[in-house]
Parts: structure tokens; C-alpha cells; sequence
């Protein structure tokens, strides 16, 4: 039989290397977690270096698609023709370019030579040339003159069947427009203030460019934005 102090050593030591494997295995047991830690880390390292060195794909803009724009028959004026003439009625508006006035215009073709309201009338040399200072009414006020001032184009003698002395008269070339044409023409500066029209248009500009249909009036339409200039102006 083992002594009784034998068998309490063996159990001693017994016990002794139980705690010793036990904390072995926790060593390892930790070293293992560890071990797993740093590889997960590393491949999480290697994943974002192969994702940065990867680009990213790009999709080219979209192209834009171009933009038709319509205008309107009044925002580009209007003005019927008859082979190749403009059809005019007895009254039309005229866009006078230089102040951007528009009028309304008496369409005559008993008169040779158009011819617009101006008063104060003077004449004067410039650069060696014969020039005119004169005044023309502005539409939409009441009375008020705006001053303009062109180069003599020549003079005409009017006669007329109530003045015994024919009167002389300056002619200077203005650009204007009725509906969609437009055209420089010469006008013979009178005073018109007791006319209803601030605006005659005479044979001269009819010719061979527009036709009178007789008993109608504003048979064109003037573009939308000398019509807003006509506005502006006012």
C-alpha cells in the first residue's frame, strides 16, 4: 500500500499541472484570438489597397439635347405678298429706325415723294456737306418733339394748287420698316401737324416693292420687339 503522504503528494502535483495545462490553454486560446485579429486586419489592409489602386468607373455626360426655339408669325412680323410685292392696306405701322419711333402711316400712291411731320427745320454745313437739323413728334406724348439730324439728300419744288410761289423742300433718306420689310427710302421733311398721319408713304417706296389693297388698313403686323420698342419709348 502507497503512504497516506504519497498519495496527498501525487494529488498536489496532479492537481499542480491541471492548473498549469489550464492556463495553457487559455494562453493559446488568447494567443489564437490574437493570431486571428491581426490576419483579419491584414486582409482588411490588402482589400483597401486593392480598392484604391482600382478606378472607378465613369460614365461619359449625357449629351444635351439642342433646344428648338419657335417663333410665332408675330414675333418675326408679317407681311402677305402678291408676286413678290408686299400687300399694304391704306394705314400701316412704320417702325422708324434711328429714334425707334413707330407710326401710323398713310399709304398714298397719288403722292410721288413720302414724306414725314417735322418742324423747326434748319439747315447746316458739316464736314463740307449740307445736313438738317429738324424735329419729329414722339408717339405717345403730348406734343413732345424729339430733335434728328441727316444729310441732305437732295431738294424738290413742290407745287401746290392753293400757293401761288412752289415751296422748296429738303429730302433726306430714313430706314423703316412695315411688317417683316424693311427699306431706306427718301422723305421730304413738312409740317404735317394738321394731318391726322405723321407719316405719308408715296409711290416712290410702292414701287415695284408693295401693292395698296384698297378700303383695308394694317394689313402687316410689325415684329414683337419694335412693337416693345415702341413701348420703351413712350
Amino acid at each position: 500500500m502507497v503512504p497516506k503522504n504519497n498519495l496527498v503528494d501525487i494529488h498536489s502535483k496532479v492537481t499542480e499541472q491541471s492548473n498549469t495545462l489550464t492556463t495553457m490553454e487559455s494562453a493559446s486560446e488568447q494567443r489564437h484570438q490574437e493570431l486571428l485579429h491581426k490576419s483579419d486586419m491584414a486582409t482588411e489592409q490588402v482589400l483597401r489597397a486593392i480598392a484604391e489602386q482600382v478606378e472607378k468607373p465613369s460614365c461619359p455626360p449625357i449629351p444635351k439635347q439642342p433646344v428648338c426655339t419657335v417663333q410665332s408669325a408675330e414675333s418675326k412680323g408679317r407681311a402677305d405678298r402678291l408676286k413678290g410685292k408686299v400687300v399694304v392696306g391704306e394705314v400701316e405701322k412704320l417702325f422708324l429706325v434711328g429714334p425707334g419711333y413707330v407710326y401710323d402711316a398713310r399709304i398714298d400712291s397719288g403722292a410721288e415723294t413720302s414724306s414725314l411731320d417735322a418742324r423747326n427745320i434748319t439747315r447746316f454745313e458739316r464736314d463740307g456737306q449740307n445736313w438738317v437739323r429738324f424735329d419729329i413728334p414722339t408717339p405717345g406724348t403730348d406734343g413732345e418733339l424729339t430733335t434728328l439730324e441727316r444729310e441732305i439728300s437732295r431738294r424738290v419744288r413742290i407745287i401746290q394748287s392753293n400757293v401761288d410761289e412752289p415751296e422748296r423742300r429738303v429730302v433726306v433718306e430714313l430706314q423703316f420698316s412695315i411688317g417683316d420689310h424693311q427699306q431706306q427710302a427718301e422723305f421730304t421733311l413738312t409740317d404735317r401737324s394738321h394731318l391726322t398721319h405723321s407719316v405719308l408713304i408715296g409711290r416712290n417706296v410702292l414701287r415695284d416693292v408693295m401693292l395698296i389693297d384698297v378700303g383695308k388698313e394694317y394689313a402687316t403686323e410689325l415684329p414683337a420687339s419694335l412693337m416693345d420698342n415702341k413701348d420703351d419709348s413712350n
